[in-house]
């Protein structure tokens, strides 16, 4: 009945989380519910989990500068901060908007349906008198939502218990954030068993994450070289992909460079992680997509793994030597789901996790295959996510492109202290004087050698000047197009004198603007341009 109506209206959903939230309900649901999804890998979603704010998860070893970090976004103390060099934070920290400060404790926190936490109540109590939401009224929180977890513990600290499984707890945050923040301290590279251990528990969302390679102005430029090697290799070792994780390198907090050598790039890493940040709201339908569709992939290998151990069974005795055969050979099975169901290996989950959970469960209460089931979900990958796509395209093209405002990210985006203010291109944007009559004597020296006519220089004798920069034929072809003012196919002594200050904006490693700015524009032709 359902897929009836599907197919008939077109104007179902509403928006992407309306849409996600019933296919979710009535197609991926009840596969999950029949094959016991949720006692294997994941809970049950509620409808709070379609429709929170995005959230980022800042994980990493105590000290590291993680409270710091959320208290540098948002330029104010949040409820429950607690900052210091030994391991502080103690609880998993919530900060989300409200109306008043304040803070909501763990156990009311998981009752509350308008939170997306309901199911960390399977953790107990030991973690719940470690969890809470810090409520309070910022601007940056109008966006997104920032999740604050204990430091990692490193040394003898880590030998004693938390009363809680702390890798599972990250795990089930990261299938729901849409960023997580590994931070490390530049000065301390130490990566603890505890570390490895949930890095490894985060290998499923290595898309969402990202490395910060914090407080790197406390050590000189040669010994930040060493230390992000070593990060690299390190990383490399844990994570065990080809793939590079982006790390980020700076001094996340409002504070003087102890060495500021590296400023420079400081400033520009610091931008490419705000825009990154900035992009989450924009991306975030799209992002809950992506999840469905990975859970339902897995929802669907898992209903062929337990449905194919319920047909192995034996109907009257024997049933637990077979049941430990049988979770014995699972790596057997995977292999034959794969080959019989056109599956790739990389949709099966980790097989000792697999195999431990398998232990505890009654397989005489497993479900045969049921095709129907399947079948829905099938329809929806199939079908119903080329709709919704659609739907997240009209949406994302609503939204700015940078949605998160306020806090540190005012500081980034204009005036003089905006990135990249007053270099490159942007050089002299504020002074009187044309910034490219600095060098025009020098300039002019070649121009003439290149006898003008009427005093201007034809495209061909310019090109033999311009080629000296070694710059690619596409490069030089834009900047013949911005300095030709006039479109005439020639260059005058001021034109030429501004193709020779772009392609030195080049060379000095900035990007060409795609339109002349105003300021750049050489005075004579000021008045035709704004005609």
């Amino acid at each position: 009945m359902f897929r009836k109506t599907l197919k008939k209206d077109p104007e179902l959903f509403q928006n992407v989380s309306d849409g996600l939230r019933r296919l979710y309900r009535a197609k991926l649901f009840p596969l999950e519910d029949t094959y016991r999804f949720h006692d294997f890998h994941s809970p049950a979603l509620e409808d709070a989990d379609f429709d929170n704010k995005p959230m980022v998860l800042l994980v990493g070893q105590y000290s590291t500068g993680k409270t710091t970090f959320i208290r540098h976004l948002m330029e104010q103390d949040f409820p429950g901060m607690r900052i210091g060099p030994e391991p502080t934070t103690d609880s998993f920290i919530a900060v989300m908007h409200g109306e008043q400060d304040g803070v909501i404790p763990g156990n009311a926190l998981v009752v509350d349906p308008k939170k997306p936490f309901r199911k960390l109540n399977a953790f107990g109590n030991a973690f719940l008198n470690r969890f809470m939401c810090a409520q309070l009224p910022n601007s940056v929180l109008e966006s997104i939502s920032i999740i604050d977890t204990p430091g990692i513990l490193s040394g003898e600290k880590q030998r004693i218990s938390r009363g809680y499984d702390f890798a599972a707890v990250l795990e089930w945050f990261a299938e729901r954030v849409d960023r997580i923040i590994l931070l490390f301290d530049a000065h301390k590279l130490d990566i603890s068993d505890e570390f490895s251990e949930v890095i490894r528990a985060l290998k499923n969302h290595e898309d969402k994450m990202r490395v910060v390679l914090n407080k790197a102005d406390q050590i000189s430029t040669q010994q930040l070289m060493r230390v992000y090697g070593a990060l690299m290799w390190s990383l490399g070792k844990i994570i065990n992909t080809p793939e590079v994780v982006r790390v980020y390198i700076g001094s996340f907090w409002a504070q003087p460079l102890l060495v500021p050598d590296n400023r420079k790039l400081f400033e520009a890493e610091e931008q490419d992680l705000f825009l990154d940040i900035q992009s989450l709201p924009r991306n975030a339908a799209l992002r809950k997509l992506n999840d469905l569709i990975k859970r339902a992939r897995l929802a669907k290998v898992h209903a062929y793994i337990i449905s194919s151990l319920k047909k192995e069974m034996p109907s009257m005795f024997g049933k637990d030597s077979k049941k430990k055969e049988l979770i014995t050979n699972l790596g057997e099975i995977y292999h034959k789901i794969e080959k019989e169901h056109q599956i790739s290996p990389g949709d099966f989950p980790n097989l000792a996790k697999m195999q431990e959970l398998l232990n505890g469960q009654d397989f005489s209460k497993f479900i045969a295959l049921k095709p129907k089931l399947l079948e829905a979900v099938e329809d929806m990958l199939a079908n119903d996510i080329a709709r919704l796509m659609a739907l997240v395209r009209q949406e994302e093209s609503a939204l700015p492109t940078q949605s998160v405002k306020g806090g540190a990210f005012e500081g980034t985006m204009s005036g003089p202290f905006g990135h990249g203010y007053g270099e490159g291109a942007s050089e002299g944007i504020d002074e009187l004087e044309w910034v490219v009559g600095r060098d025009k004597p020098t300039y002019d020296e070649i121009f003439y050698t290149l006898s003008p006519i009427n005093g201007k220089v034809s495209g061909n004798a310019a090109k033999k000047e311009m080629i000296k920069s070694k710059l690619p034929n596409s490069v030089l072809g834009k900047i013949w197009k911005l300095a030709d003012v006039d479109q005439d196919g020639l260059l005058d002594d001021e034109e030429f004198a501004l193709a020779n200050h772009l392609i030195k904006v080049k060379l000095e490693g900035h990007e060409l603007p795609a339109n002349l700015p105003d300021h750049l524009v050489p005075p004579s032709k000021r008045r035709t341009v704004q005609e």
